[in-house]
């Protein structure tokens, strides 16, 4: 299955894994502080329109944990979710765990986010492996690439100001 959501390219491998690649017009070094810096994050990383986030806490390092909150201000929904650092190369990659705390898929995954390009354009490919097939499944059901355009658009949005 292959999902393409206006720039986020959404493809499932194998039986647990999502691998998504985006494209930003920003240099690596740009693009891999807006995924760590926590000042950055809650301004893109919030999906869809009406939700916020809330809690943005990262402590980048091997052992270190990452904890994000939202909120839906119209029907008072929350989510949040968290997990701990297994690798960093800075500018280039970063692996992490993800437990969501009202799991919407069944057990937890690992996330693997990297960053490659030259000059002033980045690729981001996110490789998520998942517990179980059934993980994965569900979550390819979801409107997750939805929520993470939204919210990559909003990233894009943010280089294009240079207030990044």
């Amino acid at each position: 299955m292959n999902k393409n959501i206006d720039k986020v390219k959404v493809a499932a491998i194998g039986d647990r894994e999502i691998v998504m690649t985006r494209e930003f017009n920003a240099p690596r070094t740009l693009v891999f502080d807006a995924f760590t810096k926590p000042e950055l994050v809650k301004r893109w990383l919030i999906g869809p329109d009406g939700w916020v986030m809330s809690v943005c806490e990262i402590d980048l390092k091997v052992g270190g944990a990452y904890r994000y909150e939202w909120s839906k201000q119209s029907t008072g929904e929350n989510m949040g979710m968290g997990g701990e650092y297994r690798e960093i190369a800075p500018g280039e990659k970063v692996v992490a765990t993800e437990k969501f705390d009202m799991a919407w898929y069944p057990g937890s995954a690992t996330v693997t986010t990297t960053f490659s390009g030259q000059s002033s354009v980045t690729m981001v490919t996110t490789t998520i492996l998942y517990d179980t097939k059934e993980a994965r499944e569900t979550v390819l059901r979801s409107p997750m690439a939805t929520g993470i355009e939204a919210s990559y658009q909003r990233l894009e949005e943010l280089f294009a100001t240079s207030v990044a």
